[in-house]
């Protein structure tokens, strides 16, 4: 039996297994610290009851054999579909059919299994830092060369956001086949504006190059005249595929629905240059691999769209935004250059005097029992840099920012 020779490239641990199993390891011989994560993003406040009443309503559905559901179609439910495209899509003048929208249990699953779809010999360029996942499932699916000294994929294209460009990325030198981009941006927490993006859309569609576009914060934008979906954009639908996600967006980190709209009018090529409908595959693998997202949590999902659920995750958000915005204030205060945190739940920061981000993640944990993201982690680019998330309770948030400022960490 062989093994699939991609895996033993990639290293040892994935990011956040990394970080738990330090975090774990300190809490052993540290039995008695109360160590505060603004580490992972994973929310922390509950279901909201809107969503939890359509839950039971769903499950009782399941207990009677008159409105039970067996399998269901593996692209969603058309009640979840129109819903999306009603709430989500219309009011922000773009249109789209039912089936152009796919649901499934995350947009992470979603942005790791599109690879299925794109060819090995597709070349792929990244933001740099960027969402780990991108990169990984690039090795796993053939297409990322092998990994070199300096912390990069031989084969991938990495598009640097640094400081010094405002961490807004330039169109690349040497065209890709697939562009991620990630807006708002996950870990930066910056985002990009329409005349900017639409900069992207408009090199993509010259270029016939495909833009992965993942807006699973897209709920976070506080700016009015930040685009949510890059289908604002014109003539995005021949170039783009989006992800969405509840996860964030109304805490379904637990239970786990999000969706991909890939549009009719997306055409992929064969080697003998035939058009093909990106559509058409999608819906062929996600057929084949894909059972469906369950009828219960898609009726959850049904239920954020209504206006009291509505009203209940914008609370939620507002919650998270009102952390991100205690952590920003209080770490320009100690003077730390800072980014994010305005349009997005993440807060990035340079570390203070030029410390490695492992060096800072360790120094954090030990005199301040805070935990974050280093940066490097994220990519070559992120080194230098940690992230904080402000999926946390409001109390944690002003602590650990609390013993930030009180520590021996200084800028």
């Amino acid at each position: 039996m062989l093994i699939n020779p991609q895996f033993p490239k990639l290293p040892e641990s994935y990011l956040f297994s990394n970080i738990a199993a330090k975090v774990s390891a300190f809490k052993q011989s540290h039995p008695k610290a109360n160590v505060i994560s603004l580490g992972i993003g994973d929310v922390t406040r509950p279901l909201t009851p809107t969503v939890i009443e359509a839950l039971h309503r769903a499950v009782d559905e399941m207990a009677s054999a008159k409105t039970f559901r067996g399998y269901g179609p593996e692209q969603g439910y058309d009640f979840l579909r129109e819903t999306i495209i009603e709430h989500d899509f219309l009011p922000r003048g773009v249109k789209l059919f039912p089936d152009e929208v796919f649901i499934s249990d995350g947009a992470k699953s979603d942005l790791g299994n599109i690879g299925d779809i794109l060819s090995k010999d597709n070349r792929v360029a990244v933001t740099d830092p960027v969402y780990p996942v991108y990169i990984d499932t690039n090795v796993m699916g053939c297409r990322a060369g092998d990994l070199t000294p300096d912390g990069h994929w031989s084969n991938l294209i990495y598009i640097a956001c640094r400081a010094e460009n405002g961490f807004v990325p330039e169109l690349p030198q040497e065209r890709p086949d697939v562009i991620y981009l990630c807006y708002p941006n996950n870990p930066i927490g910056t985002v990009l504006s329409k005349e900017e993006l639409q900069k992207w859309v408009d090199y993509a569609v010259h270029n016939r190059v495909l833009i992965l576009f993942d807006a699973a914060y897209e709920a976070y934008i506080q700016d009015k005249d930040i685009p949510h979906s890059i289908y604002e954009m014109e003539g995005a639908k021949k170039v783009a595929i989006e992800f969405r996600s509840f996860s964030k967006t109304a805490g379904f980190t637990g239970v786990r629905c999000g969706y991909t709209v890939v549009p009719r009018a997306l055409k992929g090529y064969t080697i003998r240059n035939e058009k093909i409908s990106m559509n058409h595959l999608w819906n062929r693998r996600q057929s084949t691999k894909f059972n469906g997202t369950a009828y219960i949590i898609q009726r959850a999902a049904e239920a954020v769209f209504t206006p009291q659920g509505q009203k209940e995750i914008k609370e939620n958000i507002a919650y998270y935004m009102n952390n991100a915005a205690i952590i920003r204030a209080g770490l320009v205060e100690a003077g730390f250059e800072v980014y994010g945190g305005t349009n997005a739940p993440y807060i990035w920061l340079k570390t203070p005097k030029n410390m490695s981000s492992w060096a800072f993640f360790d120094k954090l944990l030990r005199e301040c029992r805070v935990v974050g993201t280093p940066g490097v982690g994220f990519g070559p680019s992120g080194e230098g840099y940690f992230r904080l998330t402000a999926f946390g309770k409001k109390e944690n948030a002003i602590e650990a920012i609390e013993r930030i400022r009180q520590s021996k960490i200084r800028v």
